[in-house]
């Protein structure tokens, strides 16, 4: 990792994921959870006001340093006990059914292996546990889709692998988790190909 995936663009990452037209997109996918939550993607902690009075703790797995050390202010704010530990959602170190819920907010459409990362999460959440996403990713619509090919080199070049084409339902299916809830939907502040999101809630058999 150079330069700019260590210090640069963590911090792009929290001055766009914080605006504060994402904000009402964190209490949506937020509430419901309960129980021990593991975090993939923390990044600097946006989630953390957002975290319903029934979870017991959270464990944040997130690879960036410059992340962590954004997300201070915020932890110290924090009203639940949170705690930094794994590096890569892909490979988690945590035993089978550890946690009662996971939460992902956009990040699944940065994950090299979104397959493996979500593989992953179903082996540590209990049977019947619940997976809480927000994400951007292919669109519903075709012509929407084909701005989306037409960027994704560039998005992914400048935004450390964030893919704009992932069709996030059916990767999430495809791990075996059944889609309880999902909203798909445009958000309005910014163009269709970088603004397509999938707001749901999964189940681990």
């Amino acid at each position: 990792m150079g330069i700019y995936s260590e210090q640069v663009l963590p911090r792009i990452v929290d001055k766009t994921c914080g605006l504060a037209v994402n904000a009402r997109l964190r209490e949506r996918v937020c509430a419901g959870l309960s129980g021990r939550v593991v975090e993939i993607g923390f990044g600097s902690g946006h989630n953390v006001p957002y975290y319903p009075a029934a979870v017991r703790s959270v464990t944040a797995v997130e690879p960036a340093d410059t992340g962590w050390k954004l997300a201070a202010k915020r932890l110290a704010r924090a009203t639940v006990p949170v705690e930094r530990s794994g590096l890569d959602g892909q490979s988690l170190p945590f035993p089978d059914n550890s946690f009662d819920a996971a939460l992902s907010t956009w990040t699944l459409c940065t994950i090299p292996d979104v397959d493996a990362a979500l593989t992953e999460l179903r082996r540590v959440l209990v049977p019947g546990g619940v997976f809480h996403f927000v994400e951007h990713g292919l669109a519903p619509d075709a012509a929407v889709q084909v701005w989306q090919h037409r960027l994704n080199p560039v998005q992914k070049a400048l935004f450390g692998g964030c893919h704009l084409n992932r069709d996030i339902a059916s990767v999430i299916e495809g791990a075996g988790f059944t889609l309880r809830e999902l909203d798909r939907f445009y958000e309005e502040s910014a163009p269709k190909a970088f603004a397509s999101h999938y707001l749901g809630v999964a189940v681990s058999p």
